[in-house]
């Protein structure tokens, strides 16, 4: 499986990636592993995902994301379903 993710830095800014596992990825970003953006903005909670069949749609879906606007993007959390 292959995920599309969202995570809220601990300065509020959020964070828009995929990854094929998304329990290590979370993990490695607040070990300072994950993307140059979060390193500096630990800890990172994670607050959206989707799942894909294939690499390329999470790597679409994040550019998708990454387009929308910060107030789409908490739109977009606020009507998750996977809580």
């Amino acid at each position: 499986m292959n995920y599309t993710y969202i995570v809220e830095c601990a300065d509020g800014s959020l964070y828009c990636g995929w990854t094929n596992d998304l329990e290590k990825r979370i993990a490695d970003h607040n070990d300072g592993k994950g993307g140059k953006y979060t390193r500096s903005r630990l800890p990172v909670k994670l607050v959206y995902f989707e799942e894909f069949e294939t690499k390329e749609e999470a790597m679409s879906r994040e550019w998708h994301i990454k387009e929308l606007s910060r107030e789409e993007k908490l739109k977009l959390i606020k009507n998750k379903s996977w809580e």
